[in-house]
């Protein structure tokens, strides 16, 4: 990730497998893994989006665009 990405965010990754995790999952309504969730919403569920996508839906979200 470009440093202006990694300034702004702080990455949380949840395993399923423990309470919090299946917490965390049934807070957000993930059913597909993997998913990434950008400031408690769904973006990406069952892929893992090219980091360009990525990065692009952060600046969106964080008010860099």
């Amino acid at each position: 990730m470009p440093d202006e990405i990694k300034e702004i965010i702080e990455p949380y990754e949840w395993n399923v497998k423990t309470r919090e995790g299946i917490s965390k999952k049934s807070e957000l309504k993930i059913k597909p893994v993997p998913s990434i969730a950008l400031n408690g919403e769904l973006v990406y569920a069952s892929t893992i989006p090219p980091q360009e996508d990525l990065i692009q839906a952060i600046r969106e979200r964080s008010g860099l665009e």
